[in-house]
């Protein structure tokens, strides 16, 4: 009976590793290497030269989009029909850059702030930051108005933000 248990368990074992990692790196990771001639899916600006501020989608096929900040990043997000995309549930991924750190962070899973005297490529910009902490030191220090998570952003705010600074639009 327990040598019984012990061929049960060893060939059980296995697959629950396995699952459980996979279950770990369901999200995926960014890519980390993008093409020289790589441009902002909404605005047309070449996106390597800002590469602080690059963020990325990336869809159910895993075909990738990329940004030249959030704020486009986001323009994308509530409407990618206009710029190509079959539709907002192909999106699969959403990756920022923590503003500090510069670490790739789940987008979804960010604090943004918002009304700083930070800018980005094109203006004001949605400042990531992968704590609320540093999100509100950040708030304090450079004089923003409004700390987001991501389900907080809304189309109304995206549009307000990207005012006056549209390129390809």
């Amino acid at each position: 009976m327990i040598d019984n248990i012990k061929k049960i368990i060893t060939r059980i074992l296995p697959l629950i590793m396995v699952t459980t990692i996979m279950t770990l790196n369901a999200y995926g990771t960014p890519r980390d290497t993008i093409s020289p001639d790589s441009r902002c899916s909404v605005c047309g600006m070449f996106v390597v030269k800002y590469d602080v501020w690059i963020t990325q989608i990336i869809h159910q096929d895993d075909s990738l989009n990329c940004f030249d900040g959030v704020k486009d990043m986001m323009a994308y997000y509530f409407n990618p029909e206009k710029y190509g995309a079959i539709k907002k549930d192909d999106i699969k991924e959403i990756w920022v850059k923590d503003y500090y750190s510069l670490k790739w962070l789940n987008g979804r899973e960010v604090f943004y702030v918002t009304g700083s005297d930070v800018n980005g490529p094109m203006g004001p910009e949605f400042i990531p930051f992968g704590n609320k902490a540093a999100a509100e030191a950040f708030l304090k220090d450079h004089h923003g108005d409004h700390i987001f998570t991501f389900d907080q952003i809304t189309q109304m705010e995206v549009n307000a933000i990207r005012t006056g600074s549209k390129m390809k639009d």
